[in-house]
């Protein structure tokens, strides 16, 4: 069975439903039984769930015609850091005093793992992120996310946007949630990948690019095979004493970093992409 796309969207009503990406149409999967992008990833086969549904008789939307919801319900959000030796060097080069905590993180056992997002500050493709009003040193950061279930499997992955005032991280570590959490600060989308293996992650490049005044004005790739901690690694530290009744999100890290004199300003278009899942596409404004 190959991988497909699920997301979340509206269609002319307020009903969110979940729907399978055929080309450029997207399937009403909520009159198969499918109500939430959960009941797929909680199911003990999500691909087999999926390939078993009969699409012939279902609602079909074109992909143009809807609007795309962040592909998230219940779950928190989490992310892995400095899992890159590129965001290593770019972490010690903001810091002025404790540059060296990122070098030893990046060779440690247990790797950075901290807080993003509840689901519902999460923002979908098509939305806008955010920068801090009170930073100005603000990046977007492109790093795949992994979709992990209440037991603790990875059930599927999506793009997000670990949106981050790097001035403030840089001030002082502890001002990391600061740096991290704040509206509009995670973006996800524009859909879960259902099906693909870490062994085919691995094989995927993330590209980036920043648009303002229609001029590119930033643009980076990476391999996801540059990550250094398998996917498993990072989602057994997350789970450690930790339980998620509804699952969770783990972003994986970035590889892709602006010149340190590069900042976002209000308008510009973020975009990250990963071929095998889409585009998330997002314009900035100040929060």
């Amino acid at each position: 069975m190959s991988p497909v796309n699920i997301c979340r969207f509206l269609a002319g009503d307020t009903t969110v439903r979940v729907g399978l990406i055929d080309d450029v149409h997207v399937v009403d999967l909520t009159r198969g039984g499918i109500a939430t992008v959960s009941q797929v990833l909680e199911s003990a086969e999500p691909l087999a769930l999926l390939s078993g549904i009969d699409r012939s008789g279902l609602p079909r939307f074109a992909l143009a015609d809807v609007v795309l919801r962040a592909p998230i319900e219940q779950q928190e959000v989490w992310a892995a850091g400095v899992t890159y030796l590129r965001s290593k060097t770019a972490r010690m080069e903001e810091s002025d005093f404790s540059a060296t905590a990122y070098d030893r993180v990046y060779d440690a056992d247990r790797p950075e793992i901290f807080f993003k997002s509840i689901a519902e500050k999460v923002v979908a493709t098509g939305e806008a992120v955010g920068i801090r009003r009170d930073a100005t040193w603000n990046v977007p950061e492109p790093e795949l996310a992994l979709m992990v279930n209440s037991r603790g499997e990875i059930a599927g992955c999506t793009i997000g946007n670990d949106m981050s005032s790097r001035d403030i991280e840089g001030e002082n570590l502890l001002y990391l949630p600061q740096a991290k959490v704040y509206d509009r600060s995670c973006a996800l989308g524009p859909w879960i990948r259902i099906g693909a293996t870490e062994s085919d992650a691995r094989e995927w490049t993330v590209r980036s690019a920043i648009i303002r005044g229609g001029n590119r004005v930033f643009s980076g790739e990476t391999r996801l095979g540059n990550i250094k901690r398998t996917f498993d690694e990072l989602v057994g530290f997350l789970r450690r004493s930790q339980t998620f009744r509804h699952g969770a999100v783990l972003l994986t890290g970035t590889g892709i970093v602006p010149p340190d004199d590069f900042t976002l300003e209000e308008h510009d278009i973020v975009e990250i992409e990963i071929a095998p899942i889409g585009v998330l596409r997002n314009s900035v404004v100040t929060v």
